[in-house]
Formats: C-alpha cells, structure tokens, sequence
C-alpha cells in the first residue's frame, strides 16, 4: 500500500479518510489498492480505515485476527455483533466524510462492491458517504510506463495474429474448404499461445447475423460455417503472459469475397467516422489540458451515428476502461448504459467501439486509446474499410 500517496489524494478530494471493507472476497479493488494478499477464505467481515492524515486502524473478527497483519497500524478485535458497531464507531469517530466502494445509483458497477446494509450502518454513525469511484482510477487504472510498453508488444503480438487469421480464412474459403467460426476462434487461441499472449475468455468470431451478437460464442459444435459472401467479425483481447501485464483490444470487420455490398460498406463507414469524432474529441481536450469525461466521449460518438439515423441500433456505451482485466476500473466511455462523469485521467486507456446491429449482420470498429500528459494516441493498428477476403 502506498500510504502517502492514497492519503494525498484524500486531501486533495476534500476527504477524511477512505473505508475499505470485504466479506467473502467480494471486493477485489480493496485488496490491490491496499496491496493486501487475501489470506484463504475471508468468511467474517473485516473494515481498514485509511485517514487523511495519521495512522490507519483496522477492525478484525476474533475467529479470523490476522487478516490485515500485512498492513499498518492497530487492529480493534471484535466477536459480537455489538463489538462490531462499537469498533466501527472507534475506526470512524473522528470523520464526517469519507469514501467507500460505494456508487450511488450504482451508475458505476464496477465500483459498487460494498453491500447497502454496509453503507446504512455507516450513515447510521452520522458520516457522508461518496463513491471512491474517482480514487480508484488513480491507484487502480492509471499504468506504469512499463505496462505501456507490455501493452504496445501485446498489440504488436495480437495485430499479427489477427492477420494470421485473415489469411487463415482467405486460404480456406478460397479453396473452397470447410471452416466454421469455431475453427478461427481455435486457430486464434493457438497463435495466442505460441505467442506468449494469456486472455480471460477466446475471441468472439461472428458469421453474418451472428455478428449482430453483441458477445456471441461460438458453439464447439454447430458453429456458423464461414463461406464466400459472409461477413465476418473478429474481437480479440489478449495481454503478455507476465505480471502486472494489461490487455489490447480490438474488433475488426471482414468480408468474404471481392466486392463487399453497399449495405455493410454504408454501415461500416458510419461507424468508422464516429470512432474517429471521438478520438479527435479526446485528442483536443487532452492537447488542450481541458477536463473531459467519460460521458462526453459516448455522447460525441453515438451523436454521429444519432445524425446518420442509426441511433436505434445502438446496443452498447462507446467504450470501456482497460487496464489488468479487460473491462477495467477507471472512467468508460458511456452515457448510455450508465452516466459515467468520471474524468480522463492521464497514463490511463480505454477502447472506442461504436457498432451497428442490423437483423442480418452487425458492424464493429474498436481500438485503444492511451491519454498521455498532454496527448493522446491510438496504440494499434487502425481499420478504415473491411478486409476483403478473396
């Protein structure tokens, strides 16, 4: 735990402290944050209050006593219930508002990992309660330059192999031999492999109206067989198989054949000038030193497809945070699903993804975006028409 650093931030933030709690393992942000190892099931509940100035204290059960050994500061032990409240009020007795993984509304799910009952027992004390949504950017989405550098070598890696797979399909479909989305998805993970790349689940490869499927998964038996004339869609997420690694994410459209009909050529172009609306967006502001939020992108970017006449087939936000898991814990770019306006941070990065879902095929463009300092910058390879494969 970088003590100094989480405390500063607090001051900043106007905060008196920041109240991490876990029960069942529920919370997974409060243990990177805090740097704490979980120490086997955590089957009672345990509190650690960081204060914005001073030394933090811990609240422990009896039956598990040394859970937060590996942190700093006095541990109050409690049994009973009411030894619970009584050492909650200890822990807190000189805050009024403090941070907890809390989101009202729970407009930010990824933060929202404390239970109401939590939260009302704390309000009960009389303290003002706010999301650490913010907070948790700082220590849990920004990266490190290094992680910059594992990122940029993954989507070196990841690129190739989706070329590998474009060429894969040609090969096959020009031959005239059988190949299903299944059997990309299979070649895809192979190549991951031998290339030293790790991902939490395979890659979404969809045939025709199964690329209208927002997460579609390819079945092991009675997947889409892939021919001349469909229309393909390839997302592929992967990150170095190394610690602290973060991923690369991207979804890249095909086309089967010589000439791709107008209808996907139209949709395409449609999505392709509203992931670029929103680049130029973030570009500027970060140029600018301007204040951006998460909202602001998807409005930017769904507004173009919104003027085109499409907006009713929009079926998802503009973008996610990325970072150690592929949906990561800073800002996404959405104001759609939810109202995200948590800001842009610098050393952070995040996916644009506008798409159309038509009944017999669905279009997706998606690439990632790193905010730097004072600029900011696409970290792949960018897709401007379909592939055409013949």
């Amino acid at each position: 735990m970088n003590l100094e650093a989480i405390q500063s931030e607090l001051q900043k933030a106007g905060l008196d402290g920041w109240l991490f709690f876990d029960h069942h393992g529920r919370d997974p942000l409060a243990y990177r944050v805090l740097g704490l190892p979980p120490l086997g099931h955590v089957t009672r509940r345990w509190y650690y209050f960081v204060p914005a100035c001073g030394e933090p204290c811990g609240l422990v059960h009896q039956v598990e006593p040394h859970m937060l050994d590996a942190l700093p500061g006095a541990k109050i032990p409690y049994a009973r219930w009411q030894e619970l409240e009584a050492g909650l009020r200890q822990l807190l007795q000189r805050a009024k508002k403090i941070a907890m993984q809390y989101s009202p509304r729970c407009a930010v799910p990824y933060v929202a990992n404390v239970d109401a009952g939590t939260v009302e027992c704390v309000w009960a004390l009389g303290l003002e309660v706010v999301s650490s949504a913010e907070l948790i950017q700082v220590f849990e989405a920004t990266w490190t330059p290094a992680q910059l550098e594992m990122h940029l070598e993954a989507g070196r890696r990841v690129d190739r192999i989706r070329r590998e797979a474009f060429d894969h399909i040609r090969q096959a479909t020009r031959a005239g031999q059988p190949l299903d989305e299944h059997g990309v998805q299979r070649f895809v993970m192979r190549r991951f492999a031998e290339s030293g790349l790790v991902t939490d689940a395979p890659p979404i490869v969809g045939a025709n109206a199964n690329a209208a499927d927002s997460h579609y998964a390819p079945p092991e038996t009675g997947s889409a067989p892939i021919r001349r004339g469909d229309m393909l869609l390839l997302d592929l997420w992967a990150k170095l198989d190394e610690p602290e690694a973060v991923f690369y994410d991207i979804t890249w459209m095909a086309y089967c054949g010589e000439e791709v009909p107008e209808r996907m050529r139209e949709a395409f172009r449609i999505v392709v000038a509203a992931r670029d609306a929103g680049i130029r967006l973030v570009q500027e502001a970060v140029a600018a030193g301007r204040t951006l939020r998460g909202f602001e992108v998807d409005d930017a970017v769904r507004g173009h497809i919104e003027s085109c006449g499409m907006g009713a087939l929009v079926r998802h936000r503009t973008g996610h945070n990325i970072g150690r898991d592929v949906h990561g814990a800073g800002a996404n770019m959405d104001n759609f699903e939810t109202h995200d306006e948590r800001p842009v941070i610098p050393w952070t990065c995040f996916s644009i993804e506008p798409s159309l879902y038509l009944p017999d095929f669905g279009v997706r463009t998606e690439i990632n975006l790193f905010v730097g300092e004072r600029e900011a910058r696409v970290t792949g390879e960018v897709q401007t028409e379909i592939a055409r494969l013949y």
